[in-house]
């Protein structure tokens, strides 16, 4: 099978043998996979890592190790959570699975990626896709898991003015997830096109940020400035969300948070049940997103496109 390697910034396509399919596990055939900030991410350095990435995907279950008990599963297109936890220890016991400190994450710790022909995941994992959803927004489901996170995390009243900063493709789902919750989103970007995508009330960047105004702050800029630009947004007790993964250090000024008795929340994986209702009903749209698609041979050419700037989700098929 065909699956793509990073190594020292370098993005390959290599043969390598269909992966064994471990007890309690389903072989997967790719169907399409997103190229997503963490992803460049890794091709930059970030955890050290080398192999293959990938983990926003939707795919087809074509075998699995115990046939007799999880058959029903063939043939079923799927998403999957991608932290691989251990199942015993007291965090898994306590729900908190993608907190396990023996746990392996799809294309990201030590276990290989989405970006191949052919991938592996624990059936417990696995998640049917409905087929009001699309193969193409599938692929969403894990981002907007991840941004369904912030509700899970933090009591957000319906009607409380919320600031989004970022108008990548995270900060965009974010944007709709929590307008959806019934929250009144205000949505900062720096690309006029980009924030036309989503039906929410956005406003370029400019000069002179708001200060102090908002109760709750999402900071997904992507970049080591914008924590600093979320923190001084809000008010005294108020929350700041993260939700940007930067490879390197992040310098703030801690008085600010300290003095006006902010609570920072990191946040990221989450709930595919909370998920696919929203791509199943529309409340969430991720078609206008999608700004390109390669086969998976050419990955390369994926990589240099999805890291391009102003371009959005690039796919690989």
């Amino acid at each position: 099978m065909l699956a793509v390697y990073l190594e020292n910034g370098r993005v390959e396509v290599r043969k390598q043998p269909l992966p064994r399919i471990p007890e309690g596990f389903a072989r997967i055939r790719l169907l399409a996979a997103g190229i997503c900030s963490t992803d460049l991410e890794l091709q930059r350095g970030y955890y050290g890592f080398s192999g293959t990435p990938g983990h926003e995907f939707v795919g087809e279950v074509t075998d699995c190790a115990d046939k007799a008990e999880y058959k029903s599963w063939i043939g079923k297109r799927v998403c999957g959570e991608i932290n691989l936890a251990c199942g015993e220890c007291e965090w898994c016991k306590r729900k908190l699975g993608r907190h396990c400190p023996t746990r392996t994450v799809l294309g990201i710790v030590r276990h290989p990626g989405s970006f191949r022909e052919f991938l592996t995941l624990p059936i417990r994992n696995l998640h049917r896709v409905p087929a009001s959803i699309s193969t193409e927004a599938a692929v969403f489901i894990e981002p907007v898991a991840a941004a369904c996170e912030i509700l899970d995390q933090v009591k957000i009243p319906k009607g409380e003015r919320v600031a989004v900063l970022g108008d990548g493709k995270l900060g965009l789902l974010i944007a709709q997830v929590l307008q959806a919750h019934g929250a009144k989103v205000h949505l900062f970007g720096r690309h006029k096109d980009k924030l036309r995508l989503v039906d929410v009330h956005s406003e370029v960047v400019g000069k002179k940020m708001p200060s102090q105004e908002f109760a709750f702050t999402v900071d997904s800029t992507g970049s080591a400035e914008g924590l600093s630009t979320a923190i001084s947004m809000t008010q005294p007790r108020g929350t700041v969300v993260m939700k940007s993964t930067v490879h390197g250090l992040v310098s703030i000024n801690t008085a600010v948070p300290i003095v006006n008795e902010i609570t920072l929340v990191g946040s990221r994986c989450g709930r595919m049940e909370a998920a696919i209702p929203l791509l199943a009903s529309g409340k969430v749209k991720v078609e206008n997103l999608i700004s390109d698609s390669f086969s998976l041979d050419r990955a390369p050419e994926a990589f240099a496109r999805a890291a391009t700037k102003g371009v959005l989700k690039v796919l690989l098929l």
